[in-house]
């Protein structure tokens, strides 16, 4: 399944996703649960894409927002492959989770494998694992890793109007088929915005500038544009990208053009927290954690 709508609404009910803890569980674990593998190879949509230059940092390593992309581009041909581009054309994404397991470099062709892990009437969990065929690059000394990034998100059925709506027969038949939990329920992973103001012990919230490039068709800031400024954040932070790391960002309420943001973050250990701010409000919270282990 997938989505030509590309931001979020805020959801009313709050229980649990990937890991079915229960509603009252003191705290979600954003850094340490595998993602569930796949029922099989057989199950769900796969695809393949090269990866360009304009996708990656100057390491080679292909960046969060281009892997945001990735994810964005296989829903869409997910949609059409399956036909529910006319039983259920429009989705929100209300969470991404996305382990990097050994970063993904390049030059490599990406083969995107793309299943659903859990659903209910009106929202999925979609798991796409990122697996990379490393290609000789001009400067190479010698081979590099495969690569192995392990993603899911959060991904909300809506009608025109972005009001949640139930999944059509057909699609759930689709989506269930891979499943076995139908009963999916959502609960927040990140941390909620501090209520001390920025000053002794926090950083002083900077601005992220938004360009017109970043909002899509509905005049929502694209999904993959909010993983820029976790990329410039990381500049900062760079030992947290050495081993395996995770990254959670949860979209609150949609940013429209002529938005200005600010972001406030804090770094504890191996775990970096951002909440991107417009007019005060929250309109994303990230989680970044740092693992030493480099496979799950």
């Amino acid at each position: 399944m997938a989505a030509p709508v590309a931001d979020t609404g805020t959801l009313g009910e709050r229980t649990t996703p990937m890991n079915h803890a229960k509603q009252d569980d003191p705290e979600q674990d954003d850094g340490l649960g595998p993602l569930p593998p796949p029922p099989s190879a057989e199950s769900g949509f796969s695809t393949s894409r090269t990866v360009r230059t304009g996708d990656v940092d100057p390491r080679r390593r292909l960046r969060l927002d281009s892997i945001a992309r990735y994810l964005q581009d296989v829903a869409g041909d997910d949609l059409e492959f399956t036909g529910h581009a006319r039983t259920d054309p429009y989705w929100i994404v209300r969470r991404t989770v996305i382990d990097v397991i050994e970063p993904i470099t390049w030059p490599a062709t990406v083969h995107l494998h793309r299943w659903c892990s859990g659903l209910s009437t009106r929202w999925a969990n979609m798991r796409v694992r990122l697996t990379a065929d490393p290609q000789a690059g001009p400067d190479d000394a010698g081979t590099r890793p495969d690569g192995l990034v392990e993603t899911e998100a959060f991904w909300i059925n809506v009608n025109a109007e972005g009001v949640p709506a139930r999944i059509s027969n057909e699609g759930f038949a689709t989506l269930s088929a891979s499943t076995q939990d139908h009963r999916l329920r959502w609960a927040a992973m990140t941390e909620p915005l501090p209520t001390e103001a920025p000053g002794r012990d926090l950083p002083v919230d900077r601005p992220h500038v938004l360009r017109s490039t970043d909002f899509d068709l509905l005049q929502h800031l694209n999904n993959a544009a909010y993983l820029d400024a976790v990329e410039d954040e990381l500049l900062d932070h760079q030992d947290l990208l050495r081993g395996r790391h995770r990254i959670v960002i949860e979209y609150s309420r949609p940013v429209v053009p002529g938005a200005v943001m600010t972001i406030r973050r804090i770094r504890s250990g191996d775990r970096l927290r951002m909440w991107m701010l417009v007019e005060d409000r929250v309109a994303a919270a990230v989680t970044v954690t740092g693992r030493p282990d480099a496979r799950q």
